[in-house]
């Protein structure tokens, strides 16, 4: 299967790493912004082709897929663009800004029939599979999550401490794991949400801390706290508490309510959420099935951001 790679940052490079575990796959391009950088990256992958627009890496002979890694702003288009072109496509979250960018891609997929899938990782993360699992064997059921997702951003950087040429989003990005993620695990969509944001920063323009409150149907409840202005720890916690147990995911790992480890190893082929999302990626087009994470699946997600971004 070839792929090609769009975006040579900090995610592109983590995508990078786990398609190389994935059988029968090849990396046949990478597209960056500048071309020198992305140039040195791609040799570093053995990658033969580099570019600076993703037209001309799908123009390539024998492409099947497209993992898209650029900016936010970008997603829709991008992945519309693939589409149209015949190839597969998995954007990296979020997969818009907007709920209409969202609903677009939604009706080419429909159209085209491709794989179009999201990368929304937690459904992916081995500690949060752990649960869900559980979830669907009917052994917990999700009462209350508790969550929250700290960074310490003032400055426009990325992952990597590298400055950015674009301006990521708490609601857009961020809270759309969670937002994702809460629906997925209670089996339920939200029905209620309501939020605060705080000051914008004066050069980025975008909130700096949000607060969310989200509710089912069936009454189960999910706090999200979110910030730029945290200096430590940083990341996204994740407490679920059920009503048979609590559990505290922290990325790949997970433990219960007092803190007791629990081994998650032996939940997929990999400790690695990024690497299980690009296999379910390559699984999917090969298997011609809809993949966990289809565009059609979160939307929803993107319906509940849209309901909230109007209350500010």
């Amino acid at each position: 299967m070839k792929i090609v790679v769009a975006g040579a940052g900090a995610f592109g490079i983590k995508h990078l790493d786990a398609l190389k575990n994935i059988k029968g796959v090849e990396v046949v391009a990478l597209v960056g912004r500048r071309l020198e950088p992305t140039r040195e990256t791609a040799e570093k992958y053995g990658v033969s082709h580099t570019f600076t627009e993703l037209s001309d890496a799908l123009a390539l002979k024998g492409v099947d897929a497209a993992i898209l890694c650029t900016p936010t702003q970008l997603h829709a288009a991008q992945a519309i663009e693939c589409m149209k072109a015949g190839v597969h496509v998995q954007v990296e979250i979020p997969l818009a800004d907007s709920l209409a960018d969202a609903e677009a891609v939604n009706r080419i997929q429909k159209k085209t029939g491709v794989v179009c899938m999201v990368g929304h990782t937690r459904r992916f993360n081995p500690s949060h599979q752990y649960l869900h699992k559980k979830i669907v064997a009917g052994e917990l059921s999700v009462q209350q999550m508790d969550v929250q997702t700290y960074f310490f951003r003032r400055s426009n950087m990325n992952a990597l401490g590298q400055p950015r040429s674009w301006t990521d989003h708490l609601l857009w990005h961020h809270a759309a794991h969670t937002v994702d993620l809460f629906q997925y695990q209670a089996g339920e969509k939200v029905v209620t949400a309501n939020a605060v944001q705080g000051p914008l920063h004066p050069e980025l323009g975008i909130a700096m801390d949000m607060s969310i409150q989200m509710k089912t149907r069936g009454g189960k409840i999910c706090t999200l706290s979110l910030s730029f202005n945290n200096d430590g720890p940083l990341g996204t916690f994740f407490r679920y508490i059920c009503d048979n147990g609590t559990f505290i995911a922290r990325y790949d790992d997970l433990v219960d309510g007092r803190e007791k480890p629990i081994d998650v190893s032996k939940v997929d082929v990999s400790m690695n959420g990024i690497e299980l999302q690009d296999r379910e990626f390559v699984a999917a087009i090969r298997e011609k099935r809809e993949p966990n994470a289809s565009v059609a699946q979160v939307l929803p997600c993107y319906r509940v951001l849209d309901k909230i971004e109007k209350q500010f």
